[in-house]
């Protein structure tokens, strides 16, 4: 069956430093996908980031932005706690909504989001960038034929430094869903979900804070149980240099990046077997973002499934969710498990 491909046109609410670092440039690279609207609290700030980045449309007003016939689909890039309502005027104007991780503030909103847009008919996919590197893919491959044997171990690291951060609001819990453990842990437990195929059940958690973090953890450990068995860990922090080392151990052999969760960098993926490196493979991960709206896009168009739904994100909320439970009951918390397919 032959497909009619368009190009679909999309409105970003909230067009701050994430729309300026990496959304534009994936647009920029994508084929099928082009930003027409944009959306910021001051008119005149907007209409700079428009003439900037020549984009037709400007708006202070998300309402008027989402109502617009010049757009097709809305990206939801605001802060954390705005995602809901942004989310739900974009459904209730008709419109299929790509929204940034974390979903929500909780699960119970990324629940209302997800049934909301199932009863409207409408496509709701969650960010999950990461899910759209070729690294990623090719660990997942790799696993899944059974290269390292039955996963044992499952390791993920996302740190960086956030002391003098644009993104103020990352250390106010009433804006921000949490601190590191919710910014970037969210793509670790993701990652590690999308590639082992399974889902993780159990979550212990331990964390830090400091004088510059606010009323959020400034560093969190996760430990994590999947399904099948394999014992996960999770590192996070807004205190030391970026990393984003990503490890699988199996009981043949071990997969390793050093920065497995990169876009700026190409990545060797290494597969170790005896303490010795048997096979390397180089990816570049630079079109992530491109792929990313692209692949909204062809689900929005009926030509394929986009594998980060909305349930994927409520999923990752539900894990979240425990995680902070138990960084505050100090012991293990189990993970609801979201139905799929609803």
């Amino acid at each position: 069956m032959r497909f009619l491909v368009r190009m679909i046109r999309y409105g970003i609410l909230g067009f701050g430093l994430h729309a300026v670092r990496r959304l534009m440039p994936g647009f920029a690279l994508a084929r099928d996908s082009r930003v027409t609207a944009l959306s910021r609290r001051d008119i005149q700030q907007a209409r700079a980031s428009a003439a900037e980045y020549s984009i037709p449309h400007a708006f202070d007003a998300p309402a008027d932005l989402c109502r617009s016939p010049e757009v097709d689909a809305i990206f939801v890039a605001t802060a954390d706690c705005s995602h809901l309502q942004d989310v739900l005027l974009a459904i209730e104007c008709g419109k299929p909504v790509l929204c940034e991780k974390p979903m929500g503030m909780n699960s119970a909103e990324c629940r209302q989001m997800v049934e909301t847009a199932h009863r409207a008919n409408l496509l709701l996919g969650v960010a999950q960038v990461f899910r759209f590197e070729h690294s990623i893919a090719a660990m997942r491959k790799r696993v899944a034929a059974g290269q390292i044997g039955a996963p044992v171990f499952a390791r993920a690291e996302f740190s960086y430094p956030a002391r003098s951060h644009p993104r103020k609001w990352l250390t106010n819990s009433k804006i921000a869903a949490g601190g590191p453990i919710a910014d970037v842990g969210v793509h670790c437990v993701d990652a590690l979900r999308y590639i082992l195929n399974d889902e993780i059940v159990r979550v212990t958690a331990s964390g830090r804070s400091d004088q510059d973090s606010g009323d959020v953890e400034a560093a969190g450990v996760l430990s994590l149980e999947f399904a099948r068995g394999t014992l996960g860990s999770v590192l996070v922090s807004t205190r030391v240099e970026y990393r984003t080392p990503l490890e699988i151990v199996g009981e043949t052999g071990t997969l390793r990046a050093e920065d497995g969760l990169s876009v700026d960098r190409p990545i060797e993926l290494e597969l170790r077997r005896a303490g010795s490196v048997v096979e390397t493979e180089t990816v570049s991960n630079g079109d992530a973002y491109a792929l990313q709206v692209d692949t909204f896009t062809a689900a929005i168009e009926g030509r394929r499934e986009f594998p980060a739904p909305g349930e994927e994100g409520w999923q990752n909320q539900e894990i979240l969710g425990a995680a902070y439970r138990s960084l505050k009951g100090g012991k293990a918390e189990a993970v609801p498990l979201v139905a799929k397919n609803r």
